[in-house]
């Protein structure tokens, strides 16, 4: 397989990592994708670029099977509003396509807020860069490879 951005960053800061592949469908669901990685949708999180009312932008992973809550989102961006950015500013502003961005070796560094359920979790699972391939590892190297902060903003299924 050919290295993604995401494999050279954990390499070259010597993180573990285990690889997994699925058919590349970006119309599937990530619920699906995680069901087919056999993991909890729970563990596997998808990663959503937003843009705040002051035009800066904000990276937010949450549980593949969650939705982004935009007004705890804004709060925790500090923000008075936040909304998704259009799927084709996506490719030019982070360096991936939909259903294969990152957190890890985006274009320019965002800040990055993780959902604050990764915290049940010792390994999480999200994309390595390309459709069909997520990468694992300890919720802790993660924070070796990029700067982020827990913050409660995935909608919750009662809400």
């Amino acid at each position: 397989m050919e290295k993604t951005n995401v494999m050279r960053v954990l390499a070259q800061k010597k993180i573990p990592y285990r690889e997994h592949t699925y058919e590349a469908d970006p119309s599937l669901s990530g619920a699906w994708i995680a069901a087919a990685l056999g993991e909890e949708a729970g563990r596997v999180f998808k990663t959503l670029v937003t843009v705040g009312a002051s035009k800066k932008y904000y990276v937010f992973m949450i549980p593949v099977a969650g939705e982004l809550d935009l007004k705890k989102a804004a709060k925790a961006a500090g923000e008075k509003k936040i909304e998704m950015i259009p799927q084709k500013e996506l490719l030019p502003l982070t360096g991936y396509v939909h259903g294969g961005c990152s957190p890890i070796g985006l274009k320019k560094a965002f800040p990055i807020f993780l959902d604050r359920s990764a915290e049940q979790w010792t390994d999480i699972c999200f994309s390595g860069g390309k459709v069909g391939f997520q990468v694992e590892i300890a919720r802790e190297d993660l924070a070796r490879a990029v700067r982020y902060q827990l913050a409660d903003v995935a909608k919750t299924a009662e809400e």
